[in-house]
């Protein structure tokens, strides 16, 4: 099984591959993952990704997800199945409204240029 900071890499460039308008976003958040009875804290910088195992004092966003939901959405995980979680409350999202809005309407017009490619 790859590292923590490998399969946030992993993570981070395959939703980058997904969504490529947010390859270049300039971005501090702190991921927190949490699994049975701990809770591990990194700090991704992008783009990049730059990855610490630290808490970030700089971050503008803060991704809380369980370990367990981390690791099947870093490796196969699609844009799909992270907004599922998303508004499922999975993955919960707190800090900066104006990047919160900006990732969601990205997301959701990829989502309609996947849609209107397979229409075609």
């Amino acid at each position: 099984m790859p590292s923590t900071p490998d399969l946030i890499k992993t993570g981070v460039e395959h939703f980058q591959s997904e969504v490529p308008a947010l390859a270049k976003l300039k971005l501090v958040f702190e991921l927190e993952l949490q699994g049975r009875g701990d809770v591990q804290m990194y700090r991704v910088e992008l783009p990049g990704p730059k990855i610490e195992k630290a808490l970030a004092d700089d971050a503008k966003l803060t991704v809380h997800i369980p370990r367990a939901q981390f690791n099947e959405l870093a490796e196969e995980g699609t844009i799909k199945q992270y907004r599922e979680a998303y508004e499922t409350g999975l993955i919960k999202v707190t800090g900066d409204q104006n990047f919160q809005k900006l990732i969601g309407q990205v997301v959701t017009r990829q989502e309609a240029r996947a849609a209107t490619r397979k229409v075609h």
